[in-house]
């Protein structure tokens, strides 16, 4: 699941994801590479779908009211996972504005999880842990649902810490795998960073 959902209030508003480096929306090199790890992948975003229909890709809204951030995000594709592949008992999420998304993301969460035996796994690189990108279990829904509706829970690390969690390191160096553009100036960053890490 893609958390495209964002109100980038940093630039301006607007959806970040459709933003453009070298040439293409920056949802685009998001889905580029992250899409050959997956079964299947989705949107997550909120107001009109029809924005994001050149993806071709199913877009599911938040099902909890109010914008209350990435978690409803997770809890929207835990929900729609369980009602359309049943088959699937995890769903990883990435963030929107990630264009240089490491190409082994998927395989090294899956692993750490099983490895450490965890109910949850997240990524990190240098010094920094990155919540929204994470590994996240469909039979956690209820009990996510509860933290965001009962409790009025917003941070994902509040939300993780009650669980076994893996957390899986990349190196920051030469470019930051989970770099992400919030600001105009980030644009300008990653046009440069692109030609580092073209495909």
């Amino acid at each position: 699941m893609i958390l495209a959902g964002g109100l980038a209030r940093r630039m301006g508003g607007g959806d970040k994801p459709m933003r453009t480096i070298a040439g293409r929306p920056i949802l685009a090199h998001v889905i580029h590479r992250f899409a050959p790890q997956c079964a299947g992948v989705i949107l997550n975003a909120n107001g009109d779908p029809e924005r994001f229909s050149g993806f071709d890709l199913p877009v599911v809204a938040d099902n909890v009211e109010g914008h209350p951030g990435p978690l409803a995000g997770i809890l929207a594709a835990l929900d729609w996972t369980a009602e359309h592949r049943p088959d699937a008992k995890w769903v990883v999420s990435v963030a929107g504005d990630c264009p240089f998304l490491p190409r082994d993301l998927v395989a090294r969460l899956g692993a750490a999880r099983d490895a450490e035996d965890a109910d949850l796994a997240v990524a990190a690189s240098g010094e920094r842990t990155h919540p929204p990108i994470g590994l996240w279990k469909v039979a956690l829904r209820g009990a996510l649902r509860e933290a965001l509706v009962g409790e009025e829970l917003r941070k994902i690390d509040r939300w993780t810490a009650r669980y076994r969690l893996a957390t899986v390191s990349w190196p920051a160096e030469p470019v930051d795998p989970f770099f992400n553009a919030n600001t105009v100036e980030d644009l300008a960053d990653a046009e440069a960073l692109a030609q580092q890490t073209a495909d």
